[in-house]
């Protein structure tokens, strides 16, 4: 099973937006709801949908049998959804689902209006300065930036009585509408700069769900694959990588791939990239 037809690759293109819409909307909608009185009553706090608590609560619910205060078994749940999509496709809930990477691709998008001379052409490099490209030098080893994050959460839990991230979790910052501390304007802030600056620069650099999520990547069956023979190795899907990764069709099994499907909507030729369930 695989698809490459340039409609066949439009259509799940548009199903992608649709539902980063819908994860848009959706988060916004939650934020809302807590607005409300009897937030407690009604289902838990905001951090109780979120898949990164339930990591940041395991340790304390193996071992104690609770969880850190703002979370509660609704975020074991929300997180085996995200793991059985990992399981089949990788890091699709970060191109596909995720919140904070829709709001990064609008931003990126925004810049690019912005910052361009002309209208941007598919497949050839911008013409104006934004989003900016962080040089190979600084982007590799800013890259283990989320693993590191990743690990220091996960000490930080055994101990904590919140989530670690719970006071400068962007995702709170951007969709909870509930700004109590100046820490947590600044991470609003940083944030939305960050992405306005640099394409997807949270999934890139910090996120540590994705770092949790990029081992996925090597063993889903749902993969993205090449055919050098048929690959003339023009650079075009280099070009429009959200996640900047190189040499892309030697590359598909990267951890940074976010299934994104921006390498196979630029593709100019049949046969080079396909979208493929791969048998066992």
């Amino acid at each position: 099973m695989s698809a490459r037809s340039g409609s066949q690759t439009s259509k799940l293109m548009q199903i992608r937006k649709g539902m980063l819409w819908f994860a848009v909307i959706g988060t916004f909608v939650i934020g809302i709801r807590h607005l409300l009185p009897g937030e407690a009553g009604s289902g838990g706090s905001f951090d109780a949908f979120c898949p990164f608590g339930a990591i940041e609560t395991l340790w304390v619910y193996l071992t104690r049998g609770q969880t850190l205060k703002t979370t509660n078994l609704l975020n074991f749940a929300v997180l085996s959804g995200v793991l059985a999509v990992s399981l089949v496709a990788g890091r699709a809930f970060c191109g596909w689902m995720c919140p904070l990477g829709a709001v990064q691709e609008g931003l990126a998008k925004l810049a690019r209006r912005l910052g361009e001379e002309k209208r941007h052409i598919r497949g050839k490099p911008a013409a104006g300065r934004l989003p900016v490209v962080i040089p190979p030098w600084a982007d590799r080893p800013l890259r283990w930036a989320k693993y590191l994050i990743l690990g220091l959460v996960l000490v930080a839990s055994t101990f904590a009585v919140y989530p670690p991230l719970h006071e400068i979790c962007p995702v709170r910052a951007v969709f909870s509408f509930k700004l109590e501390t100046s820490l947590l304007w600044s991470v609003l802030v940083t944030f939305l700069l960050t992405s306005f600056l640099v394409e997807r620069a949270w999934c890139k650099y910090l996120c540590p769900l994705g770092a949790a999520l990029a081992i996925f990547n090597k063993i889903s069956p749902v993969q993205i694959v090449s055919s050098l023979e048929h690959c003339n190795h023009c650079g075009r899907c280099d070009v429009e990588c959200s996640m900047g990764i190189q040499a892309v069709p030697e590359n598909l099994h990267d951890a940074e791939c976010i299934r994104c499907l921006e390498c196979l909507e630029t593709c100019a030729r049949d046969g080079s990239l396909e979208l493929k369930v791969l048998k066992p």
